[in-house]
């Protein structure tokens, strides 16, 4: 039986309960495919939850601001998903008369829509035979067809893509890219996956000649950067202070306490002395380090070590000032968020 033809059969009697899998709506489809990017089903579930609660349609989301979207999308990391969909809604709205895009070089115009997103939107909404390539597709492509490109050089994702496009030209591309998905992730798992009762075992030359460990292949990652943010969190009883980040680094149109950065671990005396500091707020600061060990935030590039001081001032004319009781009205990374729920609790 042909690759694509087992797939499709494993599927019919395997396939998972998914809320966005109960329509062709291509916007319920888009919001669940850029949820889901760099995010595990069972939480990126509960957003999918809140966002179809609050913005049903792609004209609700076009409407919303985006402090709206960036607070629903708030824990879920990446923000530039969220900054992306709600500007891709407006285009949707207002360059596209409200009409969602129904092919796969179409749906490629949208901001934050890559092969991969169009491609699974094309083929489910639209039956377009465009071939998905995700981390699961890489996994059973490579295993079954034992291939030792590395699948993030740009060779191999040249390689799997034309090799993906070729396995889907006879199947059902709504079926059949679902299924090589939820295979890869149920059954071709990275660890542990379920050799023994796997349909596709048989044609396996990875299982036949024990490499299903090996592969796939990675090129080695780039250089995590470490970097040091102190935090001054100004508390007088009543008021705080926060900001909206700015620039194009991470954390974009998200809301922080005033930051310092260094390029090593500082003790107060430092950061008393830092100019910044100097030139915003009192002289003979009473400032308190909340964590002693440094909260580590791992990124994709990078680990921000944190530090959380505390500043208790009530000479904080050179800032807009936030009441503590609104505090939770404001989008604010992971990290902030976690803080604030520690902090605000004691």
């Amino acid at each position: 039986m042909k690759f694509y033809k087992i797939l499709e059969m494993w599927y019919l009697n395997n396939k998972r309960d998914l809320p966005w899998r109960n329509s062709s709506n291509p916007y319920f489809i888009w919001l669940s495919e850029i949820i889901l990017q760099q995010t595990r089903i069972q939480q990126g579930l509960d957003y999918y939850k809140v966002f179809i609660e609050h913005y049903p349609t792609v004209q609700d989301l076009a409407n919303a601001s985006e402090d709206e979207v960036l607070k629903d999308w708030q824990g879920l990391g990446y923000y530039s998903r969220a900054r992306n969909l709600h500007f891709s809604a407006q285009y949707i709205c207002n360059e596209l008369n409200g009409v969602f895009p129904s092919t796969y070089k179409e749906l490629l115009k949208l901001k934050g829509v890559g092969d991969y997103t169009a491609s699974a939107i094309a083929s489910i909404c639209f039956n377009e035979k465009t071939a998905v390539v995700d981390g699961n597709v890489y996994r059973v492509l490579s295993r079954y067809f034992n291939i030792n490109t590395p699948i993030n050089s740009p060779k191999g994702i040249k390689y799997f893509k034309e090799l993906a496009q070729e396995l889907i030209k006879d199947a059902n591309p709504k079926d059949y890219n679902q299924a090589i998905m939820d295979f890869g992730s149920m059954v071709c798992k990275p660890a542990n996956p379920t050799c023994d009762t796997c349909v596709l075992a048989d044609g396996c030359i990875a299982k036949a000649k024990n490499l299903i460990n090996d592969l796939p292949v990675k090129e080695k990652k780039l250089k995590v950067k470490n970097k040091f943010f102190n935090f001054i969190v100004i508390d007088n009883g009543d008021f705080t202070v926060i900001e909206k980040r700015t620039g194009n680094g991470i954390w974009k149109n998200l809301y922080q306490f005033p930051l310092i950065e260094t390029d090593k671990p500082v003790d107060d005396q430092a950061l008393i002395e830092d100019p910044f500091f100097k030139n915003n707020y009192t002289k003979n600061p009473e400032l308190t380090l909340y964590n002693p060990e440094p909260w580590v935030h791992k990124l994709t590039h990078q680990h921000l070590h944190t530090h959380f001081w505390i500043l208790n001032t009530n000479s904080i004319d050179n800032f807009e000032t936030t009441p503590w009781s609104n505090i939770d009205d404001f989008a604010v990374p992971k990290l902030i968020h976690n803080f604030l729920e520690e902090y605000n609790s004691k």
